[in-house]
């Protein structure tokens, strides 16, 4: 077999995300495990692992990666960066037919380009194979506690981006003091689970939802909630989950519950659009409603939350919503208003740990299907385009394409 190419493309979107497709360890891994492959990696200032940690693991470094078979990024690749002919694997935020995207996919069809998009890399039973969802989970209830600390002036830890590593961060947040507060998770998926393992670290008790309800506590606890906890059926009955996520229309929203007893909401389940929102913005109004912060880790903006308004980023993570005029305010402007983290891109601010269990899953579940044999058509699923054509999975996306921008 001739020898295959694979190239860790520089970062170009701006600003430049510091992941990466595979650490220095897991190159070096790559090419011990597959003599056959070589693994370049384009040079980079801004890499969260330097030039020098691949080259010292033997890999090849070089300023440009255009030689290579295979070329791996994680955010978009800009339209005038694109090589023709290639296949490239990175996040494309084209298949909702995102409007600010349409000229990438444009230009992916133009250039011969075979785009294998990681959001599209799914099991037989639909799910998905590599994703960074438990760091936004890990960062998103770090933030969330960080700034209850802020406003609050209980506590002060470290900025999650100012840790070296998931460990670092996880020995940092045992250094929050938490009055008796009750905090709200939602989700039990991939940042559900990240969530959970943030709040278990900084030792604060999980109880269940009924108990959340109707006890009060001498000390900080949290509970988390699946769909069934704050759904009910509009004709009546049992909850269903299939039902639930075949048709959301059927069901409303009974979290208002919640309002009373809660004063830090985390939310990080996956918000359908035809699913009933988690609560409205005269909601907030009411006299007993008590949450002070929310760390909106899903951040659909405009979505189930209705203080998440506009996205925040990892330099300015937080803002001050106030129900009463749907309106953003600069941090801890107001004591009547409700502080909002809801930061879009969470696992940027562990990169090393993120590329580290991210690379670790490509190599464990998606390379060999690559590069040699793929029985269960887990590239052919997550293939966008090819030959300058969209695939049948994604002929959706023609009108989408069709348009003009």
């Amino acid at each position: 077999m001739s020898l295959i190419k694979i190239g860790l493309i520089r970062e170009g979107k701006n600003p430049p995300d510091k992941r990466v497709p595979f650490t220095p360890a897991q190159a070096e891994e790559i090419e011990q495990r597959y003599p056959q492959v070589k693994i370049i990696c384009q040079q980079s200032r801004v890499r969260c692992f330097t030039d020098d940690e691949y080259e010292t693991r033997g890999i090849r470094t070089q300023p440009e990666a255009a030689d290579c078979d295979i070329l791996m990024g994680i955010k978009e690749v800009p339209v005038d960066a694109l090589v023709s002919g290639k296949t490239y694997l990175f996040f494309s935020h084209t298949i909702k037919k995102q409007p600010y995207n349409r000229k990438l996919l444009q230009a992916v069809l133009q250039k011969n380009i075979r785009l294998i998009d990681y959001e599209a890399l799914r099991d037989t039973q639909g799910n998905r194979l590599v994703a960074f969802g438990r760091f936004a989970g890990i960062v998103g209830a770090y933030n969330g506690l960080w700034a209850y600390g802020r406003r609050f002036k209980k506590f002060d830890l470290r900025r999650a981006f100012e840790c070296f590593d998931i460990n670092d961060l996880k020995l940092e947040i045992r250094k929050a003091r938490l009055p008796p507060v009750k905090i709200v998770l939602t989700g039990a998926g991939r940042v559900g689970k990240g969530a959970m393992e943030t709040l278990d670290t900084a030792g604060i008790r999980k109880v269940s939802p009924v108990d959340f309800l109707n006890k009060t506590y001498a000390e900080p606890v949290y509970t988390q909630l699946s769909s069934a906890d704050y759904h009910e059926r509009k004709e009546g009955g049992h909850f269903n989950r299939d039902e639930f996520h075949r048709n959301p229309e059927k069901y409303r929203s009974v979290f208002n519950r919640f309002l009373g007893v809660t004063d830090i909401l985390m939310a990080g389940a996956f918000w359908n659009p035809k699913a009933p929102v988690l609560f409205t913005r005269q909601d907030m109004l009411a006299p007993d409603f008590k949450i002070s912060v929310i760390a909106d880790i899903t951040c659909d903006i405009n979505g189930s939350v209705p203080s998440t308004i506009q996205a925040s980023s990892i330099p300015e993570p937080l803002y001050d919503f106030d129900p009463a005029t749907n309106t953003a305010h600069p941090e801890f402007s107001d004591a009547r208003y409700v502080t909002v983290m809801a930061v879009d891109n969470l696992p940027c601010e562990l990169p090393r740990s993120a590329s580290d269990e991210f690379g670790r899953d490509l190599i464990d579940r998606i390379l060999r299907p690559l590069l040699f044999d793929d029985p269960e058509g887990i590239i052919k699923r997550g293939t966008v385009a090819e030959n300058g054509k969209l695939t049948a999975e994604f002929a959706y996306l023609q009108s989408y394409v069709d348009e003009s921008t």
